[in-house]
Parts: structure tokens; C-alpha cells; sequence
């Protein structure tokens, strides 16, 4: 066969590294963007030197910045590994993921996920959000994925990142604490204090198969929840804003529970005393109303989920008007006070305290007749 008669020997590919790419591992860039070669093929490549990052050597855990050259030789394709089919949704599936949307931006859809749909599948489960997210593929771009979850029954903000590199980004928000959940609830009865932080560890309950949380104060995980009653009807029940500061599973609902007011309708931790009498409804009732977190290239990403129906009735039922809470963030950026802080503080209270007695004592003699006066001593506390 002459030199012209030969097939053109396959060429060596380059890729630049994008935006969305910069920080992730070489392993990782290979699983989003040429999943059909796989973590053996890479290693080899790398250990031979075939692979070349802006024309050095690199290991595949090592790290991308956007802008860099990749190097990959050509061929590795797993002829054993079959891709995954991709799904058809139907006309009535593209029209339920595209009514739940609330926001899109170029990094995230923001959906208000209704009471009763899962978030992903699992042995029984065969309708979730998961599996309407083909709906939001954009010709041959990425399928966008979830960064958290919210149960079946808690209606809401739920955030969908559009690109691996976006959910790696927001991921990290989620897990680092940044990110604001704020959610309303309507809960049994009313709590004594009205505003305060529930701290309590929780662990999965044994016997349960992981489906249900408990209170274990030995070898439950850090849990807390910050609340704030904003209406109450009675002492039938109250509305609140809630704020979890970690992320544990069911926090909210065990949480409540343990203060002796369940959410109402969560039947699971509450048992009979969730539900309410009268036309209540037996559904739910928690709401993920506000999520506030930073978005890739800067600025924030604030928005607000609608009610879902049965809990805007109950609303109404119980006379609680929307509009006393705007779902601000129970939590502010004040940074907890040093020792020196609370000294200066307990040294100002202190000086405050000896001005009033002493205006106190001065007014001693226009005391009315008959009441005793003021006891107490004449000098303000030691320090």
C-alpha cells in the first residue's frame, strides 16, 4: 500500500482548560469531558509522560487552572464500558421541570420543588427531580445536577447546578457554611421562648435502616437550628422562620419534634400531636422560602419560593399574614465577642449600673409616703 493509500494515523488532541474547569483534578476533568477513557488508561498516560500539561508531566490528582493546555494522546477509548442511554422525557415531563422553575442564570436553575416529588430515585422511587433534569440540556452541553436536597414532603428553593464546575462551586458553599436556607413551618402549639438556637446531635436511629433520625447526645453529629416565632394562632399553633446552621438529615423535622412542637403533618416525628383538628391539612407543612449564596465570578444569588397550596390555606386558615416575614437570615455576620470584648462590655455595664444608683440615691427623699425606700448598696460591684 503506497504512503497516499495509508490511513491518516489518529492525531493528538489539545484542550484548553476552561473557567468552569479551573481547580479540578486531571482525573476528574477526564470523567466530565471524555468519560469514554478510563481512571487506568489516564494513569498510564501519565506515567509514561503521553500526558502533558502546557508541556509538563503531570499525576492525575494534580489540580487544573483555567487557561492550561492538555495534552492527551489519542485512542483509550473503554470499548468495554457502555454509555449510559440517555433517557426521553415525555411533552408532560418537560412542561412539569420547566413549571417548577423560579431563576436561571448561567450557572444555576433554581426550581421550587412541590410537596410529595422526591429529589432523586431509590429502590421504590421512579419520579424525581433527578430524573427531569434532561429537560434543562442545552444541545451537546453538560446535564445540569443537583448540589442538595430537600425531602419528598418540603416544598422550595432547590438549587441545580449547570455545570460540573458550578456544582463543585456551590457544593462547597453548601458544605462550608455559607450558603443561607431560611424555611417556614407551621409547628404544634407555641414555644415558650420565641426566638433561640436548638442544639442538639443527631444520629440515625437504630433499627430504622437509616430512615429516621434521633437525638443522641454520645454519638450524634453537631446539629443546630436557629428559630423565630413570627405569628402564633392561640397557643394552637405558631408560624416560624427556621435556619439551619449544619446540615444534618431531617434536622429540622427531629429538631422540632424534641421541643415538643412537630411540624405540622410530620406524622413521622410527631406522631398524633402534628396534626391539627379542624380543615387543616395532614400534608407538611415546611417550606425552604429563601436561599442566599455566592455565585461563580462573584455576586450573590438570592431568591424566593411561593408557598405551595395546602400551606398558603393553612396561612389563611390560621389568620398568619405573609407579609410579617420577609425570611431574612436569622443569623448576621457579627463575629462572636473576644474575652477583651466582654470585658469592656461587663466594665460599661458596670459604669451604667453606679450612675443609676446613684441617681437612685439622690431621689431617695422624694420617695412617696408609705413605701419603703430602695435597699441596696451604695457602691456599685466590685470588679
Amino acid at each position: 500500500m503506497s504512503d497516499a493509500a495509508k490511513p491518516a494515523a489518529p492525531a493528538v488532541r489539545q484542550f484548553t482548560v476552561d473557567a468552569d474547569d479551573d481547580g479540578v483534578r486531571l482525573d476528574r476533568w477526564f470523567k466530565r469531558h471524555l468519560p469514554q477513557v478510563g481512571f487506568g488508561t489516564v494513569s498510564k498516560w501519565a506515567r509514561t509522560g503521553q500526558l502533558r500539561v502546557d508541556g509538563k508531566r503531570v499525576k492525575p490528582e494534580d489540580r487544573l487552572s483555567a487557561g492550561q493546555v492538555l495534552r492527551v494522546p489519542p485512542g483509550g477509548e473503554d470499548t468495554g464500558r457502555k454509555p449510559k442511554p440517555q433517557r426521553q422525557l415525555s411533552a408532560e415531563e418537560i412542561a412539569e421541570a420547566e413549571a417548577m422553575v423560579i431563576k436561571q442564570t448561567k450557572s444555576a436553575i433554581v426550581l421550587n420543588k412541590p410537596p410529595g416529588l422526591a429529589t432523586q430515585g431509590g429502590s421504590k422511587t421512579t419520579r424525581h427531580v433527578d430524573g427531569l433534569l434532561d429537560a434543562f440540556v442545552e444541545g451537546d452541553g453538560p446535564r445540569p445536577r443537583l448540589v442538595h436536597r430537600l425531602d419528598k414532603d418540603t416544598s422550595g428553593v432547590l438549587l441545580i447546578a449547570r455545570t460540573p464546575g458550578s456544582a463543585a462551586f456551590f457544593s462547597k458553599r453548601f458544605s462550608g457554611r455559607s450558603a443561607r436556607k431560611i424555611y417556614w413551618a407551621l409547628i404544634a402549639g407555641v414555644p415558650d421562648v420565641k426566638e433561640g438556637t436548638i442544639d442538639a446531635p443527631l444520629a440515625k436511629q437504630p433499627g430504622t435502616g437509616g430512615e429516621k433520625m434521633h437525638i443522641d447526645e454520645e454519638a450524634g453529629q453537631p446539629a443546630k437550628t436557629r428559630y423565630r416565632v413570627v405569628d402564633k394562632a392561640g397557643n394552637r399553633a405558631a408560624w416560624v422562620e427556621l435556619e439551619p446552621l449544619t446540615g444534618r438529615t431531617h434536622q429540622l423535622r427531629v429538631h422540632l419534634a424534641a421541643i415538643g412542637h412537630p411540624i405540622v403533618g410530620d406524622g413521622k416525628y410527631g406522631g398524633q400531636d402534628s396534626f391539627l383538628t379542624g380543615s387543616i391539612s395532614r400534608k407538611m407543612h415546611l417550606h425552604a422560602r429563601r436561599l442566599i449564596i455566592d455565585e461563580p465570578g462573584g455576586g450573590k444569588l438570592d431568591v424566593t419560593a411561593e408557598l405551595p397550596e395546602h400551606f398558603a390555606a393553612s396561612m389563611e386558615q390560621l389568620g398568619f399574614d405573609p407579609g410579617l416575614s420577609d425570611a431574612a437570615p436569622l443569623r448576621d455576620d457579627v463575629p462572636e465577642k473576644t474575652r477583651a470584648d466582654k470585658k469592656q462590655a461587663a466594665r460599661a455595664h458596670a459604669k451604667q449600673y453606679r450612675k443609676a444608683r446613684r441617681g437612685e440615691r439622690r431621689g431617695r427623699g422624694a420617695s412617696p409616703a408609705g413605701k419603703p425606700k430602695p435597699k441596696g448598696p451604695a457602691k456599685g460591684p466590685k470588679r
